[in-house]
C-alpha cells in the first residue's frame, strides 16, 4: 500500500465466544467509507503513515501518543488493517470509560461466582482478540493494580480470568494510546515504569491539527461530504477567506473539534455556500443556550462580524449565509440583531 493511500472505517461489533457472555464491547473502526478516511497530504501525516506501514508488518507493540481528538483510534485501525491479523476484527477498550471495579473482568474475563452478581462466565477482551489486535485507548488511565496483570500479558502472553487460577494463552497484538504524558504519570506514582518500557516498543506521535494546517481544507470537504448525505444539503463553496481562517485557528480539540464546527455550520446552512464559524476558545467560552433559535442567532452574529456587519453586496453577510438581503434583515430584526454602536 502506498504512503498516500487512505483507510476508511465503519462501526462494527465484536462477537463473543459460543456459550459464554462477551463483554459489552465498544465499536471499532473497520474499512468501508471514504468519508472518515485518514485524510492528509501533509508531511507530518505522511511520516506517521509510513511508520505505521513499517510496524504493521510485525507483531510489535505500538504506543500511539497525541492530543485528544487527533484520531489515534484511526491509526490503530490502519495498522491492524495492514497487518497479518486483519482477517479478525480489532477489539477496542477505552480504559478511561470502564469503572475501576470492572476493568479487570472486562480485560481478562471472569468465572461464574467470581464476585457478587457474577451469574455467568464472561470472556475478556484479550480472549476476544486472540489472533487479532487489541486497542487499549487511554492506557494512562488504567488503574495501577490492573497494570501488573497487563504486564504479565505482555511478558508471558497469558491471562487468568477473575476467580480462576488457570492460565490461558492468548496470541494478541497490543496497540495502546494515550493523550497523557506517561513519564509524568510515572513520576507521580500513577503508572508503572516497567509497563511503560514494555509498551514503548514502537512509539508513534500523531500530530495535532495545528501542525498540519495544510490538511484542513481536505478535512473540511470530507466532513461536508459526510453531512451533505446526512442532511440532504448540497454545498458548492467555502469562501477562501473562511477557509484561510480555519487554517489559522489552533484547533485545541483537533479533528474532533473541526468536525463539530463543520456539522454545526451544515445544520445552519441555507444554500450552496458554507461559512464555518471559528469556535470560541474554551478558556473564554460562554455558557450558551442549545435552543436552535439561539444557535442560529449566534451563527448569524458571527457571520455579520466577519463581514463587518455589511448585509448586502459581494462579501456581505447575506451572500455568505446564502440568503436574500431582505430575508436576512427580517431575520436580524426577529432575533434582535443590530450593528453595535461605535464607542
Amino acid at each position: 500500500m502506498q504512503a498516500n493511500q487512505m483507510v476508511d472505517w465503519q462501526l462494527s461489533s465484536v462477537p463473543g465466544g459460543e456459550g459464554q457472555v462477551a463483554p459489552p464491547g465498544e465499536a471499532c473502526r473497520a474499512p468501508l467509507s471514504a468519508i472518515d478516511a485518514i485524510a492528509g497530504k501533509s508531511a507530518a501525516v505522511q511520516h506517521v503513515l509510513n511508520q505505521a506501514q513499517l510496524v504493521a508488518a510485525t507483531d510489535s507493540t505500538v504506543l500511539l501518543l497525541g492530543e485528544t481528538g487527533t484520531g489515534k483510534e484511526r491509526f490503530a485501525a490502519y495498522i491492524h488493517q495492514l497487518s497479518a491479523r486483519r482477517a479478525r476484527e480489532m477489539v477496542c477498550v477505552n480504559c478511561a470509560a470502564i469503572p475501576a471495579t470492572l476493568i479487570e473482568s472486562e480485560l481478562f474475563g471472569r468465572e461464574r461466582g467470581a464476585y457478587t452478581d457474577a451469574n455467568s462466565q464472561q470472556i475478556g477482551r484479550f480472549e476476544l482478540a486472540h489472533r487479532s489486535t487489541i486497542f487499549l485507548d487511554e492506557i494512562g488511565d488504567l488503574p495501577f493494580e490492573v497494570q501488573v496483570k497487563l504486564l504479565r500479558v505482555l511478558e508471558e502472553r497469558q491471562i487468568e480470568r477473575l476467580g480462576s487460577v488457570k492460565s490461558i494463552n492468548v496470541d494478541t497484538r497490543i496497540i495502546a494510546a494515550t493523550h497523557r504524558s506517561l513519564e509524568q504519570r510515572i513520576a507521580g506514582g500513577g503508572f508503572r515504569a516497567d509497563l511503560f518500557y514494555r509498551l514503548n516498543v514502537f512509539p508513534l506521535r500523531v500530530p495535532p491539527l495545528r501542525e498540519r494546517a495544510e490538511d484542513v481544507p481536505l478535512l473540511v470537504w470530507r466532513f461536508i461530504e459526510e453531512f451533505s448525505t446526512t442532511f440532504g444539503k448540497r454545498i458548492e463553496e467555502v469562501p477562501a477567506e473562511n477557509m484561510a481562517a480555519l487554517q489559522r485557528y489552533a484547533w485545541p480539540g483537533n479533528i474532533r473539534e473541526l468536525r463539530n464546527a463543520v456539522e454545526r455550520a451544515m445544520i445552519l446552512a441555507n444554500g450552496p455556500r458554507l461559512i464555518v464559524s471559528i469556535p470560541t476558545p474554551l478558556s473564554v467560552a460562554r455558557l450558551r443556550s442549545l435552543r436552535l433559535v439561539d444557535v442560529q442567532k449566534e451563527h448569524i452574529r458571527q457571520v455579520l462580524e466577519t463581514a463587518g456587519w455589511r448585509v448586502r453586496g459581494s462579501g456581505g453577510a447575506a451572500v455568505r449565509l446564502g440568503l436574500r438581503p431582505t430575508t436576512l434583515e427580517t431575520r436580524m430584526a426577529k432575533l434582535g440583531l443590530s450593528r453595535p454602536r461605535a464607542s
